[in-house]
């Protein structure tokens, strides 16, 4: 689908500016993001036309937990406070293109996809929080074996908003009981990007009959012990997208975000 694969070395990019970031994605370059520009704040990406514009809102608002919203532009516009200066048509390093809730097209810039009626909707990302929880000591397995971040779709639905309905989606992070304690309080602190984990250990409660096959992301291997733990996440628009089919949405690749200006600290509760 285009772009250059990057090898995700937390040594190279984790001190890698935002501005930096968004560069060298705006060339092309197509990786996840985990690990990417400490300290900063990464944000998932749906775009809807204006007149599906407030049901999103209101899907958001009804369903804070998986859509924390940190931004709305204007209709047509592709520009963000959260980081001046930079195009949400190019910026992202992979986008997904989606007609009556079929998946399209996968590029690395939807500057030819952009129409002048759609609005963005930048909601908050767990990614953001992972740096407080290594700074706790709780191992990130998918950065350690240079994956994606695991996601599932959830027997679990979201409350209805207008014609958006669908199923909540979360990520998975495994964790040692020794560090669970620790993983509950660093996210909690950060509501705008996830918050607290929405469930801990029994997959099956959540209706994931196999951890090794995430429907979005890649499967991560558990070390002995491991408590898998479980965070909404930002890709359940995507998943409300295929369940409701409106006729154009824009979104960026699971695992793909906007790599913003903004700082962590910005997003944390004290």
């Amino acid at each position: 689908m285009g772009g250059t694969p990057v090898p995700r070395t937390e040594e190279r990019t984790a001190t890698w500016s935002p501005s930096r970031a968004r560069t060298h994605f705006r060339a092309g370059a197509s990786t996840p993001t985990a690990g990417w520009s400490r300290g900063h704040t990464q944000a998932n990406l749906i775009a809807v036309p204006a007149d599906w514009a407030y049901d999103m809102l209101l899907f958001c608002q009804r369903n804070p937990k998986p859509c924390p919203v940190l931004d709305v532009t204007d209709a047509g516009s592709w520009t963000t406070v959260l980081a001046p200066g930079a195009d949400l048509r190019t910026d992202l390093p992979r986008y997904r293109v989606w007609r009556d809730g079929e998946l399209v097209a996968e590029p690395t810039d939807i500057a030819e996809h952009w129409r002048g009626d759609l609005v963005s909707f930048l909601i908050g990302c767990s990614f953001t929080f992972e740096w407080a929880l290594a700074g706790a000591g709780v191992p990130l397995r998918h950065i350690e074996q240079d994956k994606n971040v695991p996601m599932y779709v959830t027997t679990r639905a979201c409350r209805p908003a207008g014609r958006l309905h669908g199923p909540l989606v979360v990520s998975m992070r495994p964790v040692p009981p020794q560090s669970l304690d620790a993983a509950v309080r660093e996210s909690s602190l950060m509501p705008a990007v996830h918050g607290s984990p929405v469930h801990l250990g029994a997959p099956d409660q959540l209706g994931i009959v196999d951890l090794g096959s995430p429907d979005f992301g890649d499967a991560v291997d558990l070390e002995p012990g491991d408590v898998p733990v479980f965070w909404a996440c930002g890709v359940t628009p995507q998943a409300a997208v295929m369940a409701s089919r409106p006729p154009f949405a824009i979104t960026h690749a699971p695992g793909h975000m906007f790599v913003t200006d903004t700082r962590d600290a910005q997003h944390r509760v004290f």
